[in-house]
């Protein structure tokens, strides 16, 4: 559970918050980097996830709402959210942990760079576009970044045989330490749970860490 000082950071107002990581460059196996690759390749994706266009109305209304105050531009909130739900549903995430995770990444600043060089939303690091990617992607590009992030995100989860906790804990580059995994796993209960008609069942954030 979190304590105190980390439920007090996160809410609606969204504080100034932010606790990037950095993932840890690891070598991958032949197979591992050829399906990673795959995923991150432009190639077409379910037409959405939602059970009804009205399901997908009522989505995006709800989002904008909650995330007005960080993203004032109607337009560039509504393709912002948009694209995590796409992305998130390509990689078999769930959006609303998607959305967590850039909450405490980068706060929902495009252009975010850490201490170590993790860039965009999803605080992807540059090491990820030679592995994986092709050369010359701009992972400040609102598409790149969440599609690297989210195919990261799902690898770290494949990984750990669907630990949450684990695999959020490897995207951070935090592995044993409780704090990130426990603040993303917060601001998923408190401020993304949606309880809209979804047309498949993600994982559960009151599902124990494992």
């Amino acid at each position: 559970m979190l304590k105190g000082t980390g439920l007090a950071l996160i809410g609606i107002a969204f504080p100034g918050l932010a606790l990037a990581g950095a993932q840890i460059y690891e070598p991958l196996a032949v197979e591992v980097r050829a399906g990673l690759q795959a995923s991150i390749a432009d190639k077409p994706a379910p037409r959405h996830a939602f059970a009804d266009s009205e399901s997908a109305v009522d989505w995006l209304a709800e989002m904008s709402h909650r995330l007005e105050a960080r993203m004032p531009n109607f337009q560039s909130r509504v393709e912002f959210l948009r694209t995590v739900h796409f992305e998130a549903n390509r990689a078999g995430l769930d959006p609303q942990l998607v959305l967590a995770v850039i909450q405490i990444e980068s706060n929902f600043r495009k252009y975010a760079v850490s201490r170590s060089g993790a860039r965009g939303y999803m605080q992807v690091m540059p090491f990820w576009v030679g592995l994986v990617g092709r050369q010359g992607d701009n992972l400040f590009s609102l598409r790149n970044n969440l599609r690297y992030g989210c195919v990261i995100l799902k690898y770290y989860l494949d990984r750990e045989k669907g630990n949450l906790f684990r695999a959020l804990s490897r995207y951070n580059g935090s592995l044993g330490k409780p704090e990130y995994p426990n603040l993303v796993i917060g601001a998923w209960r408190s401020v993304w749970r949606y309880q809209g008609k979804l047309a498949f069942a993600p994982a559960s954030p009151d599902a124990p860490p494992g």
